[in-house]
């Protein structure tokens, strides 16, 4: 029962949290811009991967209805 005891102990718990908020705190966020600029570039990128598989999807699918 010391175990479990000592893994719900509080100060552990407050000890966590107060180094996490100091990390958060070390951590470089995105601007809005840069966000705005990597989410187009990800939409982007989606888009021209999602042509080229169509386009050879449809070529595989033409391929393999003419056999």
């Amino acid at each position: 029962m010391k175990g479990l005891a000592n893994f719900f102990n509080l100060d552990r718990i407050k000890n966590y949290l107060k180094d996490s908020l100091i990390e958060l705190k070390k951590v470089k966020w995105l601007t809005r811009q840069e966000t705005i600029n990597l989410t187009l570039e990800v939409l982007i990128f989606s888009f021209i991967f999602l042509v080229i598989y169509g386009i050879f999807d449809y070529l595989f699918v033409s391929l393999l209805f003419r056999i």
